[in-house]
């Protein structure tokens, strides 16, 4: 039977049929609520549950047992099971940040590390392309399949974006586009998508928790931030490989040196022997974990692989981490990518 949603702290109602997941219900009257994979896997959609009953009709895989103890759910995968209010983040309600289909034109494309490019994309300047620096874009693929890339830069006037791609084993796509794709090519893109963007909440320190390119998304953010003069800690690690992994090492070691506020670690997992390092090895989240062993004043911004997103959730949780000040965006590398109604996750 259909039942009555009510998004907390607003006057927003709208029903939700028998056998509807909730984000369903919401997109299908417009409404802006945060999504990206549609599949549990990405966590985008999570938001938290004040009154009612909701049951998930598949695994939703991005939340943890301290999330789901806190009463958070995946809009995408939560059927009411009576009437609701939920506790969500709505993007803007003026009709920005809409989901749309626009062409990109690219216009850089560059190696900064062996294993990932940069590309820069003209949109159409008749139209701004609004999002949250955080957030994602879906490259539309010819056969019907996409791919799901983070976007790098905060937005920008002249309306370019920019994407750091990084070449993974079976990736098709970036492979194309490193050795075959054209200069000037036209790509046609999807977006913005997901819910990982800076809250505002200046009484509390940021922790951002980046694996590899992971750092893409945080870029945005930490760029926008300081361009509009943030002033509360701001406590950036990147974690990777080895020091040729930190493919924008520079930058971040800049940021640290010009911003007061900004603090930024690096950590290596398997420091070549070359090297030299004499920084933080290990995982990144571990670093945090020394540094950080109470964090429950704290937000935490996580990017990168599930495996990195899932064992920082855990162990922070362990620090305090309260679950409704971790937001995050996990790296589904291993999915296959398709077309909206049947993909199983969102790949990047």
């Amino acid at each position: 039977m259909p039942h009555q949603v009510s998004i907390a702290n607003s006057d927003i109602e709208f029903t939700v049929e028998d056998g509807e997941s909730v984000l369903d219900a919401a997109l299908r009257l417009g409404l802006p609520v945060p999504y990206g994979c549609k599949t549990g896997g990405c966590g985008a959609c999570r938001a938290r549950v004040v009154e009612g009953t909701v049951e998930h009709v598949h695994d939703p895989r991005a939340l943890s047992n301290s999330e789901r103890d806190a009463g958070l759910a995946l809009l995408c995968q939560a059927e009411a099971r009576s009437d609701l209010t939920v506790d969500v983040q709505l993007l803007a309600r003026d009709g920005r940040h809409k989901v749309r289909s626009v062409p990109a034109r690219v216009d850089v494309k560059e190696r900064i590390s062996h294993d990932v490019v940069h590309l820069v994309l003209q949109l159409p300047k008749a139209r701004p392309f609004d999002y949250l620096p955080g957030q994602y874009v879906d490259i539309l693929l010819r056969d019907g399949r996409r791919r799901s890339f983070s976007i790098a830069s905060p937005p920008s006037a002249d309306n370019r974006i920019e994407m750091q791609l990084r070449h993974v084993p079976g990736g098709s796509f970036v492979s194309y586009v490193i050795n075959e794709m054209p200069d000037c090519a036209v790509l046609r893109i999807q977006g913005p998508l997901g819910g990982f963007y800076l809250r505002d909440a200046p009484e509390r320190p940021a922790i951002f928790i980046a694996g590899g390119t992971g750092f893409a998304p945080i870029r945005a953010m930490l760029m926008d931030a300081l361009a509009r003069g943030e002033t509360r800690p701001l406590h950036l690690y990147w974690g990777a490989r080895a020091s040729h992994d930190l493919y924008e090492h520079e930058l971040a070691e800049q940021w640290g040196r010009d911003y007061p506020n900004l603090h930024y670690t690096p950590v290596l997992s398997e420091p070549a022997d070359g090297d030299g390092w004499t920084g933080a090895t290990g995982f990144v989240h571990e670093q945090v974990v020394r540094d950080f062993p109470d964090c429950s004043g704290c937000d935490v911004y996580l990017s990168g692989p599930p495996v990195l997103v899932e064992s920082a959730k855990r162990d922070l949780a362990d620090c305090g981490l309260r679950p409704e000040r971790t937001f995050y965006d996990a790296f589904e590398y291993a999915f296959v990518t398709w077309p909206e109604d049947e993909r199983p996750g969102a790949a990047r």
